[in-house]
Parts: structure tokens; sequence; C-alpha cells
């Protein structure tokens, strides 16, 4: 069957606002910009017929998809959708050691080495083996249209399997906080890309001028 895959990255948080690694192992909240970005895409989206709803494990995914959830739609947390292991650099500010590092990385990933890792970090290879689980997951979900809230770099390697690049492509897709990707599974079970970290309902947020995307 066919089915519509709203794909959504988190909302700001305060590390995001002052440039500190967050990835997998930290588990920070939305700031007030984070809060009124969800609350601008649930105002352009809620006419959607979504069915369910699915977020990573961490808390600023579930604050940006709340309305969606307090409405009572069914929720399914996957730590498949959890951010990328950034190893020792977690919760820490950027610094020229961890800019060099974080080169490295994604040069070696480019060149499609996937195995290389930040310190005690988590490799591209496996990043893409839990989220090709997901994917899995997703083509056996029987709804019809579905909302996924993750993360920046999970979200650059999902999109990297769902449209058949290798992940050493990741580098080419854009995720702004509460970017929208929408996807569509083919009667096929092929996905096929609809949106590309599409923020309109942004435009007019910071006045509480909410945006309707009917």
């Amino acid at each position: 069957m066919e089915k519509l895959i709203y794909i959504l990255r988190h909302g700001q948080t305060d590390y995001n606002l002052q440039g500190i690694v967050q990835g997998g192992g930290v588990d920070t909240s939305l700031n007030d910009t984070g809060r009124k970005q969800a609350q601008a895409f649930h105002e352009a989206y809620k006419h959607i017929p979504f069915e369910a709803v699915i977020t990573s494990r961490l808390k600023r995914t579930h604050q940006t998809v709340a309305a969606f959830i307090d409405a009572g739609l069914p929720w399914t947390q996957m730590a498949e959708l959890n951010e990328m292991g950034w190893g020792d650099h977690e919760g820490k500010p950027s610094s020229p050691e961890m800019r060099h590092e974080y080169r490295e990385v994604m040069t070696a990933w480019e060149a499609g080495d996937y195995t290389a890792a930040m310190p005690n970090g988590e490799t591209a290879a496996a990043l893409g083996v839990r989220l090709t689980q997901f994917i899995e997951h997703l083509r056996a979900r029987p709804e019809s249209h579905l909302l996924v809230c993750s993360h920046g770099r999970s979200m650059r390697g999902l999109m990297c399997l769902l449209t058949e690049r290798p992940l050493s492509a990741m580098g080419q897709f854009s995720h702004a906080n509460t970017g929208l990707w929408i996807v569509r599974q083919r009667a096929d079970g092929d996905f096929e890309l609809l949106a590309e970290n599409d923020t309109r309902h942004l435009l007019h947020f910071e006045d509480n001028q909410w945006v309707s995307l009917r």
C-alpha cells in the first residue's frame, strides 16, 4: 500500500543555539524558540490525517510533536531514530581540536570509509544498520499517514537510505530545526522524496502569525 511519511527534525535547544554537541547521549529539552517552532509546525500540519507518531527516545523529539501526541495519536519511541553518537565530544562546545577530528571523520565517510568515528563515537556503518532496521519497521506499518521526529545527522543518513544513495552522500542533505521531509512509500515498496527540509511553517512564527499550509 502507499503511505505518506512526514519526517521532522526536532526544534531548537539551547545546545543548538550555543553550538554544543548533543548527539545520542545528551537528552536536552527544547528552548523557547524550539517550543514556538513546534507550535508553528503543529498549526501548519494539524489538518494532515496522521494515524501515528514515531520519535526517537530523546525528549527533544517528544516535545517537538507533543501536540500531536497529546491529541491522542498512538506514539512509538524507537532508539533506531536516536541522534548519532558523537562519543567524547557530546555535551562539549566546539573547539579547534574537535573541528579537526570532525573534518577527518567526515572526509573518511565521504570516501566510503564508514568505520570512522569520533573518539568513542558511533560509526556511520552502525548508524546505517539501525536506520535500515527503522526503514523495515516503516515498510511494515499499516498506516497511510505517519509523523516521524528525529535528529539532524540521523535524518541525513535516513534520507540517503530512503533515496538509495550511499551514506557518503549524507553531507548533501540540510537539516534546519523543524525542517520537514515528506516521503511517499509507493505500492511497490520503494520511496519517493516529495519535500526536502521544508520550513515554510516558520515564516511568521516570531510574531505569532501561524502559517496554514492547507
